[in-house]
C-alpha cells in the first residue's frame, strides 16, 4: 500500500537527517580546527544523504500526486484522515523529520558564517603578506595616516 511506502520514505529520511545534523556539527568542529582533511571526508559522506533526501522528497511528492493529494502539511492531514491506523504515525513522522531538517538548516547556516569569517581572516593576511591591504598608522594629530613606501612582508 502507498501510505506504508510513505511512511517507510519518511522513517528512512530520519535516520538520513540525524546523520546529516550529526556531520554538521562535526564539519563545525573541523571549521575551527581548519582541519581540511576532515572537512573534504565529511563533505564525502554528506553528499550522498543529501542526494536521498532530495530523492525520497521527489518521492514522496510523486506518491501524493498519484493519490490526488497536494503534497503540502494539508495533504498530508488529509491522507491521515483516511487512514485511521497509520495516520497518526505519518504525521509525527512528517513532524519529526521537519524538525530535523530546521535544525540541519539551522547548523548549514551556522557552518556558512563561519567559513565566511575565515574566508575573511585569510583573506586580510594574505592582503598583509602581499602588501596591499596594510593596516592604517595614526599620525600626530590622530587622524590615519598611510606610510608611502609600503613592502609586502615577504620582502621587508
Amino acid at each position: 500500500m502507498q501510505d506504508i511506502n510513505l511512511l517507510q520514505l519518511f522513517n528512512d529520511d530520519i535516520g538520513h537527517a540525524q546523520r546529516l545534523l550529526e556531520l554538521m556539527d562535526e564539519e563545525f568542529e573541523a571549521l575551527g580546527e581548519r582541519d581540511l582533511a576532515r572537512l573534504e571526508s565529511l563533505l564525502a559522506e554528506k553528499q550522498p544523504l543529501l542526494a536521498q533526501l532530495e530523492q525520497h522528497g521527489r518521492q514522496r511528492g510523486q506518491l501524493m500526486a498519484s493519490l490526488e493529494l497536494s503534497a503540502d502539511r494539508a495533504g498530508l492531514e488529509q491522507l491521515a484522515a483516511r487512514l485511521p491506523q497509520d495516520g497518526p504515525e505519518l504525521l509525527e513522522s512528517s513532524d519529526a523529520l521537519s524538525e530535523l531538517l530546521e535544525r540541519c538548516q539551522t547548523a548549514n547556516e551556522r557552518n556558512g558564517r563561519l567559513i565566511r569569517a575565515n574566508r575573511a581572516s585569510v583573506g586580510g593576511m594574505l592582503g598583509i603578506l602581499r602588501g596591499g591591504d596594510t593596516p592604517g598608522l595614526y599620525d600626530s594629530r590622530g587622524a590615519t595616516a598611510r606610510i608611502g613606501q609600503q613592502r609586502p612582508l615577504s620582502q621587508a
